[in-house]
């Protein structure tokens, strides 16, 4: 089991977060950090406390990722196992053994996103996978989520050219079969998130966790 520590950036309420609510996560894509995605937690308007991770492989000038890319699209399992390990590790020390999570995920961190579903989805409420795929091979939790089809929403752009077609089929084959998918393409759109996006995230989240998970200010 790895032993990897992860840093991050917490919400101003993180103080107040109420055991056994969830927990927004915000993984960043491949060269990032953790103050990537900082900003999807008061850009979603939702009153849950929210993390955002950084990733474990350092990459310098600022950037990191959750493992290296050798065939893009495509990665290595067991590197991809451990950096699911870290993640799932963090969770635990900082939430809890038993705490749940709300994962939200950009390019290779959707990929992450998808992993902590396929790992523990009994843990998972939520998902959203932005501009990522799934990994092609079997995950602990894959009967499960065949069985239990749990909402998950992936969206992407039509335009993008940095997650290839391989990675796109795989990710449409196995969606619809192990969850409940709310799928959206926007016209346009490249490798990236725009302001239609995150609404359709914020509604998709507020549906699924209920609609305590909304800000009153918005």
């Amino acid at each position: 089991m790895t032993t990897t520590t992860l840093t991050d950036v917490r919400s101003p309420e993180w103080p107040d977060a109420a055991p056994g609510s969830p927990v927004m996560l915000l993984l960043h894509g491949y060269g990032s950090n953790e103050h990537d995605l900082a900003g999807l937690g008061p850009a979603l308007g939702l009153s849950l406390p929210w993390a955002s991770l950084r990733a474990p492989l350092e990459l310098g000038n600022g950037g990191a990722a959750w493992f290296a890319i050798q065939t893009p699209g495509d990665p290595e399992p067991l590197p991809l196992a451990e950096a699911t390990d870290a993640i799932w590790l963090w969770i635990d020390d900082n939430l809890g053994t038993e705490a749940t999570v709300v994962p939200v995920g950009f390019s290779q961190g959707g990929l992450m996103v998808s992993q902590l579903l396929r790992t523990r989805p009994e843990r998972v409420v939520a998902p959203v996978v932005l501009g990522g795929f799934v990994q092609r091979t079997a995950q602990p939790g894959d009967a499960v989520l065949a069985e239990t089809l749990p909402p998950l929403f992936w969206g992407r752009g039509a335009e993008d050219r940095v997650i290839g077609a391989a990675a796109i089929a795989r990710t449409s084959d196995f969606l619809p079969r192990h969850t409940s998918l709310s799928e959206r393409v926007y016209p346009g759109l490249a490798h990236g998130i725009h302001a239609q996006e995150l609404a359709d995230v914020r509604s998709f989240i507020t549906s699924v966790v209920g609609a305590s998970a909304a800000s009153a200010a918005l």
